[in-house]
């Protein structure tokens, strides 16, 4: 998500972010005005952008408040050019049956465009009472040249558009949703994905003979089934790999009498940036690189014990990445020990975790691929 967005902004504690390709829009709609009229009007291109960023975000805000509803936790969403993406922690979801999971996850997607649907029914509503002369049916329907048109038929294309069968397209997550009711939820997912990718390459091929909309339709469609995609893999690989499997076992530690100074020392000679403390064979807290220089800075030197965080979780060999990464962002920590019986044996760390679970998703993605071939 990070690799290919940036983050403009938060709401209701929800992340919002703009993928790089709703960069192409602006450019986009430069070019095609400049084909159709041989000039281009900056303030009015940048207006429609606008347009078109306003309907696709008032489209997933539906989405955040009706996930809501259900318990479902937003943690981020990420602005395409023409549709945008909403990824949840679900692990915080009411528990359901499988036949009421399905019908929720209907719902939720219906309820975007049905928003879309209602803007574009009281935009042509305000139009008729303030501007009658503008006629809401002369083509084209979405130019600079008529924004009030352009308003009501962007809340129209969008509803459109997010109600084809292209995951993770509105109309996408009711055919997972049908795949679901008997597949497993990442099978009905890959399913609904190799769809839009089909569907992607259709509409991008028919756009190059037709309408170059379509073209970005297409292109759109086709990056976000990449973002599920590789958020497929993330999510298998948080089920199914151990902590065991990927935690450290050859780290540094610290003792609650080591002086802050040398402490310094010894995180100058290691790649960590959290540091077990350990008395003995017990641990009795965790220290964070960064830490220990602000101190050293504000205070001077002093002692480990006194700014260790003594909060901190422990986890088991045996214990899932889906876990301990909850463990870690629920707490806001950046490092789980590895305990067996009661002896320190392993670290798990913000920083190696994301590593390695890139690392283990992409492999397991090309032994699926080298499966298939």
């Amino acid at each position: 998500m990070r690799s290919w967005s940036i983050q403009v902004g938060r709401l209701w504690g929800v992340e919002v972010r703009i993928h790089l390709t709703f960069f192409l829009l602006p450019l986009f709609v430069f070019w095609t005005e400049y084909n159709a009229h041989g000039s281009a009007n900056g303030a009015r291109d940048l207006a429609l952008v606008g347009i078109i960023l306003a309907c696709v975000g008032a489209h997933e805000c539906a989405h955040m408040l009706a996930a809501r509803r259900y318990g479902m936790t937003p943690k981020a969403v990420i602005l395409l050019p023409l549709s945008g993406v909403t990824l949840f922690e679900e692990s915080r979801a009411e528990k359901a049956s499988s036949n009421t999971l399905w019908k929720r996850e209907v719902q939720l997607a219906l309820v975007g465009p049905v928003v879309n649907l209602t803007l574009a029914a009281l935009a042509a509503g305000v139009v008729r009472a303030v501007a009658p002369g503008i006629s809401l049916w002369s083509s084209p329907f979405l130019q600079v040249g008529n924004l009030p048109r352009s308003l009501v038929w962007a809340n129209l294309y969008l509803a459109g558009l997010n109600l084809l069968p292209a995951y993770p397209l509105d109309g996408g997550r009711v055919l997972r949703a049908v795949f679901s009711r008997t597949l497993d939820s990442a099978d009905a997912t890959r399913r609904a994905v190799s769809i839009s990718h089909a569907l992607a390459m259709v509409v991008m091929v028919a756009g190059l003979f037709s309408n170059a909309w379509l073209t970005m339709i297409g292109i759109v469609i086709f990056s976000a089934a990449q973002l599920e995609e590789r958020a497929i893999v993330f999510q298998s690989v948080l089920d199914n790999v151990r902590l065991e499997e990927v935690m450290l076992t050859d780290f540094a530690t610290l003792s609650p009498a080591d002086t802050l100074e040398d402490a310094l020392e010894k995180a100058v000679h290691s790649l960590q940036d959290d540091f077990p403390v350990v008395r003995g064979s017990d641990m009795v807290g965790v220290i964070s690189k960064q830490r220990i220089l602000d101190t050293l800075r504000a205070e001077g030197n002093g002692y480990v014990q006194a700014v260790m965080n003594k909060i901190f979780e422990v986890s088991v060999r045996q214990e899932s990445l889906g876990s301990a990464f909850r463990k870690l962002t629920s707490r806001n920590s950046s490092m789980i020990s590895v305990v067996e019986d009661q002896r320190l044996v392993g670290i798990v760390t913000l920083q190696n975790l994301m590593h390695s679970m890139a690392l283990l998703a992409e492999s397991r993605k090309l032994r699926r691929d080298n499966t298939e071939s």
